[in-house]
């Protein structure tokens, strides 16, 4: 995806690299030794760069594959912290950058141009792989996690709103319960917010729907307080590994339609990078299976709501996962 969420705290140690246009919320890579990620014969500290947009999941991904190329046997070059998801492309076809972890959605519609995003989450990145190759990226098997669009609840108000739990379940509400806060981009995107409401037979401004007056349009981080007081809305956009969504003990609805696109997680490679180094594959193929929607929460909150830093979240999960030792 997507909107970025904000990074409380964890960008006190902001430092910018200086002549390459990119900048690093913070370059330390805890060292590491291997465990179920192995040394790759041959690397013998090698450079390698990992680069990373400047939003908390972002940054959090940027350290586990920083710190995991590290116990590999890399000599790694960490420019987590890229200013936007432009910069960090354009530095994966420039080669200013070997990898990042990408969504396969945001690669689509962003980087592709394709008009509309695949709900099938497999379709969605084998659509994404085959094209681009042809750039000089290979895109490696994709995470379960998927930060994708969702509505959610508060967990209080599910059994007084009978026992909603799917964006079906609205239309079944009285209309003055279609109640709904979003941020300013859901709401004007051609697959956003008016397009998902007529997918779910509730259409944007008429009677029998959703009611203008019935939406409520703030910022990102006023929509998750609104959606958690109830007093706005009772259904807020959200991303799906938000580690707010734990935090404020929200309910996310199940999108039984099908109507959100894909934003799977997933390694992407330069090609050549990956022709000479083709273990890299092997040190991911141990991380993505174990990225679920419910581990990112749990990092994200760690960061966005304990402000801890993302190196140490980073190194903390790899380690309890028995896939790097602490050195």
């Amino acid at each position: 995806m997507r909107t970025p969420t904000k990074l409380a705290g964890a960008l006190a140690t902001t430092a910018l690299l200086a002549g390459c246009g990119l900048e690093s919320a913070n370059g330390y890579v805890p060292p590491a030794d291997p465990a179920a990620i192995q040394a790759i014969d041959g690397v013998d500290g090698a450079p390698i760069t990992v680069g990373a947009k400047a939003f908390t999941e972002q940054l959090i991904l940027g350290k586990i594959a920083a710190i995991a190329l590290g116990a590999a046997g890399f000599d790694v070059t960490d420019r987590s912290g890229i200013p936007g998801a432009a910069p960090a492309r354009a530095a994966m076809i420039n080669g200013e950058t070997d990898m990042q972890f990408e969504y396969t959605g945001t690669a689509w519609v962003n980087y592709l141009g394709m008009e509309e995003g695949i709900p099938d989450q497999q379709e969605q990145y084998e659509a994404v792989r085959d094209a681009d190759a042809e750039n000089g990226i290979t895109w490696l098997p994709p995470a379960e996690a998927n930060n994708t669009y969702a509505f959610a609840v508060r967990s209080e108000a599910v059994e007084e709103l009978g026992g909603v739990a799917t964006l079906s379940d609205i239309a079944e509400l009285p209309v003055e319960e279609r109640t709904f806060c979003v941020e300013s981009e859901f709401a004007t995107r051609v697959d956003g917010f008016e397009p998902m409401l007529e997918a779910y037979g509730i259409p944007l401004g008429e009677p029998d729907g959703v009611p203008r007056d019935n939406v409520s349009i703030l910022d990102t981080g006023a929509v998750y307080t609104a959606t958690d007081n109830g007093d706005r809305c009772n259904f807020g956009e959200v991303f799906t590994t938000d580690g707010r969504i734990a935090s404020l003990d929200l309910t996310v609805l199940e999108d039984d339609r099908g109507y959100f696109p894909a934003y799977n997680i997933a390694p992407e490679v330069l090609t050549g990078t990956l022709d000479e180094y083709p273990e890299i594959a092997d040190v991911f193929a141990e991380i993505t299976p174990v990225l679920t929607d419910e581990v990112l929460i749990e990092l994200n909150g760690r960061v966005d709501v304990g402000g801890e830093e993302p190196a140490e979240v980073a190194l903390d999960w790899l380690v309890s996962e028995g896939l790097v030792e602490r050195q």
